[in-house]
């Protein structure tokens, strides 16, 4: 009871706009040339395979048509099923044309009844006569987006935007063009929908499905028979005491499987998650309660896993979507400026626990939705999207777009004429319709007496970042959610950059067209690390790159992290109103120092291994509260009690413990406990060197938690002095040993090290760049194929010992 995939050969060719009206006319063209090309894919993942494309030079393709032939492999009638077509489409069967496409975001399914041999083709024209179009006046520029004419055209801005993205131009069938012999009996036109009941799981399915049976409907135990209207089939299980869905972050996230027993056999209808997700009514701005417990939601924003060909499927997104989920990650922001990802994308993501905060693909630009005929595209294309979506669990959040208020606002449009009808009425009333168990956000951000400032609604927080703040800022702006936040020049690691971009770092051509920057302004993001640099570090970041480049290099990998990590110890403890913040970005779209704590090879940089710190679920942090010395804050997301030990010991030239105080604490479940230094303590010791009264009597503070099996849970550090301070030179060991679980690392040292870096060549660190006390040997598991050789270093080389 299911459709037959009929295979297809799709071939390629290029050529210039407008040379060809019907595809007969392509085999008769003299020179033309043509690849193979694979479907799902785009025009430079074909161009690519066949060594005529290269991303480094990407060939411009948004001036010629771009033309898919297959020939027809049998005779019969067939469905073509058509999403994600990249450009301005043409569908031919034979010489005829029987669809067009200028929606990326659509879906559409074609009838062909043809002979064997029939050519089937899509014909991408050429988008830059589109792009000149002139439409209805716009209120406003979106200066991140040099062509304006991108405002009236339905494809992804991806290619468009200058210092953010690569120059790929996206043209092709970049999420299917897949010919089926239908099954007259297979279901179509599938609806399911969940919902949670205090501890009841309600389902309802409805479908078309040919016969006269009444089957039966099964999910997680229970069952019930399903009432028929000719081919119309409907049913509504309650499931008692149903296992929840969680983020991970906060629970487990339970899969339940969906099917229909029917006389001729078992149909597979996939999983479902039973949860709620609704906005807290007590978050001071926008927050969200899964199952009735307030989530702080962590993460960051995905971009491509493909951004050449815009891949869709299950093994291009799981290498990333699984090292945000080990990064302790718990949501995912798809922006307005990227692509609505696939089910295969929701499908690991329900898997995983990652919420999903999905924009429809609406960003910065005066959209002409006052045009009636463009008013109803946008309502069927957010439709189709949900559709495709289904019912995941991991869906989140539904939000209007990205940074359309803000143009407004910044543009000094007032008030009244930043919101409209796309953003207030269109897309939240499909969204109702399609998914009433999501919250919707007008835009992002949006809610404040400016829709950017940080303490009203969802913000895009940028003071510690682009704007240079000071770390202070991050408490002082109280940011309520930030959507997005702390964008940085990230640098790879070593063994990325020697096979990727070899060449001096920060002041090289080529290393700096791997920075990215805003289009319009006269710095870049290298210089927003490089101010952090000097900040943290009381260093001349360009005096020190001359003098000592290796060290330079070195303190860029790892400051960033450290800026992450300081920020969400403020956004985590019990008393800040943050209640989510997601980093700009995941993955790197290039080779080069960008956005990404993921760099373009999927290879996690120096701030990933902060941020899976800074997201642990089991947290303890520190925060410098000056005269009322150190805080600490203790946090425990998961749903069970957890009994633990804290630490604390303040450290004299990093080897001398001069006060050394332990708690047994237990930490009740979805808890942020904060707890005084000095009550700790017991007694008065300028732990935060805030009263000053002589020479400091130590220079770092650490905090552990310590489980009942004696492993350390999470650590902190603070640095009364600064990172700057001259800390003494540490003596390192290392060494290897083996367990059922494969080779794993054990590290100590007889000095605090601030940072200390693990290169185990073809191995990955589960933990890396990380601050180290003596005291304690520190246990890393080593992944992945290789030797287990390599060596243990402080920035600059200054201490090291190998391993093997």
């Amino acid at each position: 009871m299911t459709d037959r995939a009929v295979p297809l050969a799709w071939t390629l060719a290029v050529t210039d706009a407008g040379a060809h009206a019907v595809p007969s006319a392509l085999r008769t063209a003299p020179g033309l040339r043509f690849v193979d090309a694979p479907v799902p894919g785009t025009a430079a993942t074909a161009l690519r395979a066949a060594g005529l494309w290269d991303g480094r030079a990407p060939l411009a393709l948004h001036g010629r048509d771009v033309w898919y032939v297959a020939d027809l492999p049998e005779t019969g009638s067939f469905r073509l099923d058509l999403s994600g077509l990249a450009g301005i489409a043409e569908v031919f069967v034979g010489d005829d044309v029987v669809a067009r496409s200028a929606d990326q975001f659509r879906r559409a399914s074609v009838a062909v009844e043809a002979a064997a041999g029939t050519i089937l083709a899509l014909c991408f024209r050429a988008l830059a006569p589109a792009l000149a179009a002139r439409g209805p006046r716009a209120r406003w520029r979106a200066p991140m987006i040099p062509n304006q004419g991108l405002r009236l055209v339905r494809t992804t801005l991806f290619g468009h935007m200058p210092g953010w993205t690569p120059a790929v131009d996206a043209v092709g069938p970049s999420r299917a063009a897949a010919l089926v012999a239908p099954d007259p009996d297979a279901p179509r036109a599938i609806s399911i929908r969940t919902a949670l009941d205090g501890d009841t799981g309600r389902l309802d399915v409805s479908l078309t499905l040919p016969g006269t049976d009444a089957p039966r409907l099964v999910c997680a135990g229970a069952a019930v028979t399903a009432t028929r209207d000719g081919e119309r089939v409907q049913a509504s299980l309650a499931i008692p005491g149903v296992a929840r869905w969680w983020p991970a972050s906060h629970g487990e996230p339970v899969l339940h499987a969906v099917a229909l027993e029917t006389a001729a056999g078992r149909v597979d209808l996939g999983r479902v998650g039973f949860r709620t997700i609704e906005r807290d009514p007590n978050a001071r701005g926008f927050g969200l309660r899964v199952n009735g417990v307030p989530v702080f939601c962590r993460g960051a924003c995905w971009t491509s896993a493909d951004v050449a060909g815009l891949a869709a499927t299950r093994e291009t997104y799981a290498p990333l979507l699984r090292l945000a989920a080990e990064a302790g990650m718990n949501m995912v922001r798809v922006g307005g400026t990227m692509i609505p990802e696939s089910r295969a994308f929701f499908d690991l993501c329900d898997e995983l626990g990652l919420m999903v905060w999905q924009e429809f693909p609406f960003a910065n630009f005066d959209y002409p939705v006052a045009d009636a005929a463009f008013a109803e595209a946008v309502r069927a294309e957010a439709a189709d999207i949900l559709d495709e979506i289904g019912p995941a669990p991991s869906l989140a959040v539904l939000c209007g777009g990205s940074e359309v208020l803000q143009q407004a606002a910044m543009m000094g449009l007032p008030p009244e004429r930043w919101p409209g009808p796309l953003h207030d009425e269109i897309l939240p009333a499909v969204a109702a319709e399609r998914r009433p168990d999501v919250p919707y956000v007008p835009n992002s951000p949006s809610g404040g007496p400016l829709p950017f400032v940080p303490n009203a609604g969802v913000a895009h927080y940028y003071g510690v970042g682009a704007y240079m703040r000071p770390l202070e800022d991050a408490r002082r702006a109280e940011v309520t959610f930030a959507a997005e936040c702390l964008a940085f020049s990230n640098v790879p690691d070593a063994t990325t950059l020697a096979h990727d971009l070899p060449v001096p770092a920060v002041h090289d051509p080529r290393w700096k067209a791997g920075v990215p920057r805003d289009l319009s302004a006269s710095w870049d993001f290298e210089d927003v690390r490089e101010h952090y640099l000097a900040l943290l570090f009381g260093v001349d970041p360009a005096r020190l790159r001359r003098e000592d480049p290796a060290l330079h290099l070195d303190l860029s990998r790892a400051v960033t992290g450290l800026v992450m990590e300081a920020t969400f110890a403020e956004w985590r403890r019990g008393r800040s109103p943050t209640r989510g913040a997601l980093v700009w970005t995941l993955a790197d779209l290039a080779p080069g120092a960008g956005w990404g704590v993921i760099d373009w090879s999927g290879r996690p940089k120096p701030a990933w291994y902060a941020l899976k710190r800074a997201f642990r679920p089991l947290q303890v942090a520190l925060t410098d509260e000056g005269t009322n010395g150190l805080a600490i804050h203790l946090v425990n997301d998961r749903p069970e009690p957890v009994a633990a030990t804290l630490t604390l010991a303040c450290l004299k030239d990093g080897r001398t413990a001069v006060v050394t105080r332990e708690r047994a604490v237990i930490l009740a479940p979805h808890s942020a406990t904060e707890i005084s230094a000095f009550e700790l303590i017991g007694a008065f010791f300028d732990v935060s060197y805030a009263y000053r009264f002589g020479p400091p009597g130590h220079d770092v503070t650490v905090a552990r938690l310590v489980g009942a099996d004696g492993a350390v849970l999470a650590e902190a550090f603070h640095h009364p002095l600064g990172l700057g301070h001259a800390f003494p030179r540490p003596t390192l060991s290392a060494r290897v040993e083996t367990d059922a679980a494969g080779a794993r690392l054990v590290v100590a040292t007889d000095a605090y090290a601030p940072i200390v870096h693990v290169d185990a060549g073809a191995l990955r660190p589960d933990d890396d760049w990380f601050a180290l006390a003596p005291g304690t040997e520190k246990v890393i598991r080593l992944v992945g194929d290789g030797p287990v050789a390599g060596e243990v270093v402080t920035p600059g080389g200054r201490s090291r010992i190998g391993f093997r």
